[in-house]
């Protein structure tokens, strides 16, 4: 049966570093697995400003 390269080596380095599935769900949890304040992201909404059509033109 084939198995590629990078297969590979993805299993080889799981089987030498197991702890690597803890770190990537640790690091998954800090950016991404939280709980969003609705009140929060409502106020950020409301406080946008429209953007310009032309970004760099200065109002006169």
């Amino acid at each position: 049966m084939y198995e590629s390269d990078l297969t590979r080596f993805m299993r080889e380095l799981r089987q030498q570093k197991p702890h690597i599935a803890i770190e990537q769900q640790r690091g998954r949890a800090l950016l991404w697995d939280r709980q969003l304040d609705r009140e929060e992201l409502r106020q950020k909404q409301a406080a946008r400003v429209a953007q310009q059509a032309y970004v760099y033109q200065t109002k006169v």
